[in-house]
């Protein structure tokens, strides 16, 4: 179902009755919440919020356990929306452009995500738990506010994350690539970067 590029203000409960749903495209309308019945989307799939005014989900879209991908790009977040690790089969996340200044809860450790686009936030301090998600592969970061230490060690020495984007920080790409543990991060960039070439 795509409604994208509309006016949309509200959206009805009664979406909750489309349960073969797999695909939900809202991107770019006027919605600043989400009705509790979305987590009856069982089947849902793709979720594309991108573009709206949402600060927060309701807890209920834990319900929707089929939830591959899921597009927040440009709403109104301040906080992590933490619901999202019990979404066990999440892999893709898009949180860029909104206005999360800082993720400090370690449970972050158990999002399932592959990769999470934390892209042109308000970040100045981040969780080692983003070290212990078990399948993080893409971190983005580019644009925030971060400091060179506010960068957890454990990402560049522990995670099994090979392609980390911080450009437009506090620091300069030299500047990461002199902290201790960076030579750990590359082997990972690089061996996953011959694996597609």
């Amino acid at each position: 179902m795509d409604l994208s590029d509309n006016r949309i203000t509200i959206l009805p409960s009664n979406i909750g009755n489309f349960k073969s749903l797999k695909t939900l495209n809202l991107g770019n309308n006027r919605i600043n919440q989400l009705p509790p019945q979305i987590g009856q989307l069982v089947k849902l799939e793709i979720l594309s919020l991108n573009g709206n005014q949402i600060s927060q989900l309701p807890d209920t879209i834990a319900n929707a356990k089929n939830l591959k991908e899921l597009n927040l790009h440009a709403n109104r977040f301040q906080k992590f929306p933490m619901v999202l690790t019990r979404l066990r089969k999440l892999d893709v996340v898009d949180l860029s452009s909104n206005n999360i200044t800082n993720i400090q809860n370690d449970e972050i450790s158990e999002l399932q995500l592959t990769e999470l686009n934390l892209n042109q936030n308000q970040l100045s301090s981040l969780s080692k738990g983003l070290a212990k998600c078990p399948r993080l592969k893409t971190l983005r970061l580019d644009e925030n506010c971060l400091a060179l230490e506010a960068i957890p060690a454990e990402i560049l020495t522990e995670s099994k994350v090979s392609m980390l984007s911080t450009k437009g920080n506090l620091f300069t790409e030299k500047q990461l690539a002199d902290v201790e543990g960076y030579a750990m991060y590359l082997e990972r960039y690089t061996a996953v970067k011959r694996k597609y070439d």
